[in-house]
């Protein structure tokens, strides 16, 4: 059956929005009517070859959407169920996955090698990410379809897929951030304004925000932002004096790239910590010395999908939607076409806006 699909040619070529043959899904295998999709920065690192992708293939990996139909042997999910896609599922039999480090597992990614649909002219297509979800149906393995629980809107369900679990699990889970704390979140993208109502759902006492584009100070705000920094050389200063010269409990650096990466750090107090949520591409290098790595006594730790676990972690996350305490509509800046989608990577490359939405 032919669907359209936004295709990834090659690395660095534009997307071709273009007609897809996408075959019945096989055992284990779910077929889902996209509902929506989030245009993540991921993405754009995949297009562009920091981050490593089999080509050609359709991108996409934060979506929700409709069961269309089930191959055998799948029992979790029926036709007609609204579900979640997962881009990273865990294979329960790693190293990681055995530590229950599930959001570290060897072989999540494995199924982003496969071959799941074929252009018109015959051309094999790899899902991007796993699940393909720039496109108006998908076929994918059953462990990448959660059950949307009940009370989320389907549409605004496609952000608990990546943005909305990496700012919670940034805060929850790697940070770790408890009540009274004060946080600073560099980046006021997608992922930095869910990771702010995160911040708010912690009950932290002072939320700063941080972001280059002034225009994005509102959003902040909204989302749960109890100050906004335009970031610059002297953000630290700025933030430590926000703070009591102390400098903020926890920093969450949602950018990935090495000045924002020091300028979170250097913001964080004595003892604070420091998580990094952006990905930077290998050129970004961050510098520290030895003896301000022991004066300083900050923790520096990465953070992957929010070290999550998106099954125990997206019934907790519609909580939150249903008692009104995460606002996953507030975290879209502007709903577009399939065709909309190679506009959104150039406004990310510009700094500009929060979460673009593919609606179908």
């Amino acid at each position: 059956m032919a669907v359209r699909a936004a295709v990834l040619p090659a690395i660095g070529a534009p997307l071709e929005i273009t007609g897809i043959d996408l075959p019945d899904p096989g055992p284990g295998q779910v077929r889902v009517r996209l509902a929506a999709a989030g245009v993540c920065h991921s993405d754009l690192s995949l297009s562009n070859g920091t981050m490593r992708v089999p080509v050609p293939a359709v991108l996409g990996h934060e979506g929700a959407g409709t069961v269309v139909a089930v191959g055998e042997g799948v029992t979790h999910v029926a036709e007609g169920d609204p579900v979640v896609l997962n881009w990273a599922p865990s294979c329960g039999s790693c190293h990681a996955c055995g530590l229950g480090e599930v959001w570290l597992c060897a072989n999540a990614l494995n199924g982003a090698a496969d071959v799941y649909a074929r252009t018109a002219d015959g051309t094999d297509l790899h899902p991007g990410l796993n699940v393909a979800a720039f496109a108006e149906e998908t076929v994918v393995s059953a462990s990448c379809v959660l059950p949307l629980p009940e009370g989320v809107p389907l549409v605004d369900a496609a952000l608990l897929g990546c943005a909305v679990l990496t700012g919670y699990g940034a805060v929850h889970h790697s940070a770790k951030v408890r009540p009274g704390e004060t946080v600073a979140v560099f980046g006021a993208g997608g992922v930095g304004l869910a990771t702010l109502q995160s911040a708010r759902i912690a009950a932290a006492s002072r939320i700063i925000a941080v972001d280059v584009s002034p225009e994005k100070e509102e959003l902040a705000r909204a989302a749960g932002a109890t100050d906004y920094v335009l970031a610059s050389e002297n953000t630290p200063r700025e933030i430590r004096a926000l703070t009591g010269k102390q400098g903020v409990d926890v920093s969450v650096e949602c950018v990935g790239r090495a000045m924002s990466i020091r300028a979170a750090w250097d913001s964080t107090r004595r003892g604070g910590r420091t998580t990094v949520v952006g990905i930077g591409g290998k050129d970004q290098e961050v510098t520290f010395n030895a003896l301000e790595i022991f004066h300083w006594g900050r923790t520096l730790s990465g953070c992957v999908y929010g070290n999550t676990d998106p099954a125990r972690d997206v019934p907790v996350l519609a909580g939150h939607v249903r008692e009104g305490r995460l606002d996953l509509s507030a975290l879209v800046t502007e709903r577009i076409a399939l065709e909309g989608i190679p506009a959104a990577f150039e406004n990310m490359l510009a700094g500009k806006g929060g979460r673009a939405l593919v609606v179908f």
